[in-house]
Order: structure tokens, then C-alpha cells, then sequence
């Protein structure tokens, strides 16, 4: 098995205050995503679809097995990926463009950068903002905008430092009907024109069917791929597709596939 993203023979435990034993979140989890692959990971509620997100950004560490992100094993935070989650976490006293800055605060080498060229990255900023419905939207507080609008904003600043691999968790998952196809269609042009690989968590499989190249089902914890299921339908896809024959045949198979596994 070889990919950008690698995840070999996982298992995962959470230990328990007080207990020998913790809770076994995943278990035998093994996957490889393509550089450039977009990859929609369903499954239980429970299943840890969220702490493969979290090995596969180095913020939790595998009790068994192997994580390699680019080549390279994850012994910390991969500075390559950018993450967007279902709450926004937008922080309040700054404005929306000095919330989309902030992982150049953080992140090498533009830590070291941002001082000389703030002009240069805040019209980086000013520019991801426009390619997700938000020109002119940077000087307003994120008490100022819509909920949708602060996903935008918090999409754009998971790829402001212009991450190889982006990870999506549910975030979407608060968002109305409407607000939430208009940003399937943002990622899915995004992904299109800047080619980054993406791995999306989510419950919703119109979603994951939508947007990925490939849906990989887990199991009821300790969780594990039981299925990976192409999705053959070609790009770009418009948002009118979710109704034809072949996309709902899938959104069935798979739902059949979670009910099993929920047992």
C-alpha cells in the first residue's frame, strides 16, 4: 500500500482515568489516499472517523501501527495540512481577515515571514476570501457574519498557508440545506483548481458522494475500513446531480453498507 496519505495496520486507544483499559477507538485501520485524491470517510456515529483525522495530522498518535503523511512518518503536527471542523472557532476580537492570517502565525516558515511580508500574505487572504463569496467581508468581526459566512471564512483559513492535504471534519454539519450545497460546490471548485488532497469526515453520504472520488465506509468501533467505493461519476459535478439515478443509487449502497455495520 503506498499514497500520500498512509495509514498501516492502526489501532488506537484512549486511555481511561482510573482504568486499566481505555476505549479501543479504531483497530487493524489501514488506507492510502493519492496525492490530489479527494477521499470521503462515512461510517457509526462513534466509529472514529475523527481520530483518523486526528493521525493523520499528527495531533494523536497511533497505540499500534504506522501513520506517513508525503513519505514521512507523523511523530507531530503535519504543518502541510490545514483543517476545517464543523464549528468555525473563529476567534472574536479579530477581524475575519486576521482570524483567515492566523496559521502564518504559527506555521514554518512563515512564522518567520509574516512580519516583512504582511502586505504580500494579507492579499493571499483578501483573494481566498473573494473565491468563497467573501469579497470585502476581511475588516468585519465574525460577530458580523452568518454562520455560512464564517465557514467560508474558516475554510479559508485552513488553506491560507497553502496546505498539501486538507482535512474536513463534518464541517458542514451545522449549516442549513441551502448554505450547505453552495459550500459543497466552493470546495468542490477549490479542490478542482488547487489539486491539494482531501480527506472529508462527514455524515452526510449526498455529501461524500458529491464531492470525493472515493467513500470509505468504517465499522462500528473499534473502527476499520470495510468498504471503499469508488464514485465513477465525472467532474465537475453540478449540484443538479444528487438527483439522478446513479447518484442516489450510490447514497443507498451505501447507507445498506452503515446499516450493517451499526449492526
Amino acid at each position: 500500500m503506498s499514497g500520500f496519505v498512509e495509514v498501516r495496520d492502526v489501532a488506537l486507544r484512549y486511555a481511561a482515568q482510573g482504568a486499566d483499559e481505555g476505549t479501543l477507538a479504531v483497530e487493524h485501520l489501514s488506507l492510502a489516499v493519492a496525492r490530489g485524491e479527494f477521499v470521503a470517510v462515512v461510517g457509526p456515529s462513534g466509529c472514529g472517523k475523527s481520530s483518523l483525522m486526528k493521525l493523520a495530522t499528527g495531533l494523536q498518535f497511533p497505540t499500534a501501527g504506522a501513520v506517513a503523511v508525503d513519505g514521512a512518518p507523523v511523530k507531530g503536527p503535519v504543518s502541510i495540512a490545514g483543517m476545517a471542523f464543523q464549528n468555525p472557532v473563529m476567534l472574536p476580537w479579530r477581524l475575519t481577515i486576521d482570524n483567515v492570517l492566523l496559521p502564518l502565525e504559527v506555521v514554518e516558515p512563515h512564522r518567520r515571514q509574516i512580519r516583512f511580508k504582511r502586505a504580500e500574505y494579507r492579499a493571499r487572504a483578501e483573494l481566498l476570501l473573494a473565491s468563497v463569496g467573501l469579497a470585502g467581508q476581511g475588516g468585519k468581526y465574525p460577530w458580523q457574519l452568518s454562520g455560512g459566512m464564517q465557514q467560508r471564512a474558516s475554510l479559508c483559513r485552513a488553506l491560507i498557508h497553502e496546505p498539501q492535504l486538507l482535512m474536513l471534519d463534518e464541517p458542514f454539519g451545522a449549516l442549513d440545506a441551502f448554505t450547505r450545497e453552495e459550500l459543497w460546490q466552493v470546495i468542490r471548485d477549490l479542490h478542482a483548481e488547487k489539486g491539494f488532497t482531501t480527506i472529508l469526515v462527514t455524515h452526510d453520504l449526498r455529501e461524500a458522494v458529491f464531492l470525493a472520488d472515493r467513500i470509505l465506509v468504517m465499522s462500528a468501533r473499534p473502527g476499520r475500513i470495510i468498504v471503499d467505493r469508488a464514485v465513477p461519476i465525472p467532474r465537475p459535478r453540478p449540484i443538479e446531480v444528487q438527483y439522478e439515478p446513479e447518484f442516489t443509487d450510490i447514497v443507498h449502497e451505501l447507507r445498506a453498507h452503515i446499516a450493517e455495520a451499526r449492526g
